[in-house]
Order: C-alpha cells, then structure tokens, then sequence
C-alpha cells in the first residue's frame, strides 16, 4: 500500500493536492484518489454512495472547512476517479478498505464527515477502533439501499444486480438509467430541494460521472442493497448505542418520508446531538454553509 502524486491530467479535484492510494483487495491492487486541502487537525470528507458518487460533492464543505482543518476527501473504491473493477461489490470490500486508508493516512485521531450510506461503514469502525477518531457527523445517514427501501426483496434485488453486472445487456440497462432526463429527475425528486440548481451543466458533470469505464458493477450493487452493511434498523441503532465517539447528525427537513423516520430514530438516541437543516440527501452538496454553521459548535468545541 502506497500513496502517490496524480498527474496534472487526473489531479481534476476542488483545489487541493490530489494524490492516489494503492490498495490491495485480495491479490487486486485498486487505485483510490483522495485529495488534500487545509492545515491543522485532520478531518476525513466521505461522499455518500450513489451512482454519481464523487469527492467532488463534498468540495464546497472541503473548501469551507480548510482555514479549521486539513481536509481529506476520497472517491470510494468503485465510484469517481478511483478504480472500477468488476468486483462483487460487498461490504467487506468497503469495511477493509475504509479501515486500511484510516491506519495508512492518519497519525492522529481524526475527525470524521460522512454522508448518506458511509454512516454504517464510518460506525463500525468507530465502535472497533474508536481512539481513531475524535468526533463524527454523520450527514443524512442511511443504512438501507434505494430498492431494499422500495420494498424490494433480497431475490428480486438480487436479480436486478446481476443484470447490471451482465456484459450487453447489463450495459444498455445502465446507460437506461443513467440518462441526463433520469438523473435530473431523481436529483429533483430526492436529492436537491431547489430546483433551479439542478441545471443542464451541473447534470451533464454528473452524467460524465456515470459513464467511466466499469462504472455499472459500484453502483448497481449499492442500488439494489448489496453495500448495505446492516440490514435492520435495530442493528443500526445498535451501532450508534455502542459508540464511545461524541456524534452529531444532520437531517434535511426535506428528506424522503422513510429515511426521515430512520434518521429521526437515530437522532432520538441518547447522546446523539442533532439538528435539522434544508435540503434533502443531497443536503451536503445543495447546502454546504448552512451544514458547515449547523454543525460549527460541534466540530470546533466538541465538549459543548
């Protein structure tokens, strides 16, 4: 495992030094980009999951709270500049990965920003190692993937994934779901609650997002639930009840009805701090300053 400097032709980030971690996932070396802006304490930015997954939607948070920290953002492995084999994507793959780059990037114990489906990951590494991080703030956390949530079963899931994952057809199915229209619609409709911001450019940055080369295997198993780490919400809460880490979570007023409930059964835990904002899953994107302000108190002075 090593870190490198990327070229200027890859270094495409949000001003700060991009650089490339080498990973190895069972005899398969993986390339995960990570980039760097700020001084001070470290603080690790982990984008949530998604078919546009990306560092690159944690930029304007990064850049905001570089003068307090140094700003570590990452592309999981799988999704935005990183490598994209065809692996059977599973938990165990993030679970390894996310604990490896802890140990090989940071001396001290960090403090961690994470969006939508990182919480679970973020949690059971804090609730293994906790003396690795200082304190947490989830953004709104999820647990469970987009069709387990529609009511999908495990089988039909299960179906739907090896489609994607099949060579032709996978493909054409991918591409299906992943036109310009169709991200437009799901950013209006889940992810940002102003739609004025969901333009024709911002949209095409995302689409390019989703047509890398081997972009199909990360994102289809995270639709149809396969990255999810646990599978009922009582586990989740359990995480949270068995942390020793000061937590804080941020909901969007705006977020769909279902993980509006989960994230208000996790904010009702004793000893979780927490606070409402606009905006929806994509509220760490639409609204970085008004996350950065909610969550000023916490980040900078953990013991109030």
């Amino acid at each position: 495992m090593s870190t490198n400097l990327l070229s200027t032709s890859a270094a495409t980030g949000f001003g700060g030094v991009v650089q490339e971690y080498l990973w190895n996932w069972k005899n398969q070396q993986l390339r995960v980009v990570y980039e760097t802006l700020g001084k001070g304490s470290p603080l690790l930015l982990l984008p949530a999951f998604s078919t546009v997954s990306t560092r690159l939607e944690m930029g304007e948070l990064a850049r905001l709270l570089a003068p307090h920290f140094q700003v570590v953002a990452l592309d999981w492995p799988g999704f935005g500049q990183s490598s994209r084999p065809s692996l059977n994507y599973r938990p165990e793959i993030y679970q390894q990965f996310l604990e490896d780059f802890v140990k090989a990037i940071f001396n001290n114990p960090i403090t961690l920003v994470a969006a939508g489906h990182a919480a679970s990951y973020v949690l059971q590494l804090a609730v293994k190692q906790p003396t690795a991080f200082s304190r947490i703030v989830l953004l709104a956390p999820t647990w469970r993937g987009p069709l387990p949530t529609m009511g999908a079963s495990q089988q039909i899931a299960g179906m739907v994934r090896e489609l994607v994952r099949s060579p032709i057809l996978g493909q054409a199915l991918y591409k299906l779901n992943t036109t310009q229209s169709f991200l437009s619609f799901m950013y209006r409709r889940h992810v940002f609650t102003d739609a004025a911001k969901v333009t024709s450019s911002f949209i095409q940055k995302k689409w390019h997002m989703t047509q890398q080369p081997g972009a199909r295997f990360a994102s289809a198993a995270f639709v149809t639930g396969n990255l999810d780490a646990v599978h009922k919400q009582s586990d989740f809460l359990g995480l949270v009840q068995s942390l020793t880490v000061p937590l804080m979570v941020v909901i969007g007023e705006s977020s769909p009805p279902k993980s509006r409930e989960e994230m208000n059964a996790l904010a009702a835990l004793p000893g979780v701090k927490s606070v409402v904002v606009p905006g929806s899953l994509g509220l760490h994107e639409e609204y970085p300053a008004v996350v950065l302000e909610a969550a000023q108190d916490f980040l900078f002075f953990p013991e109030n």
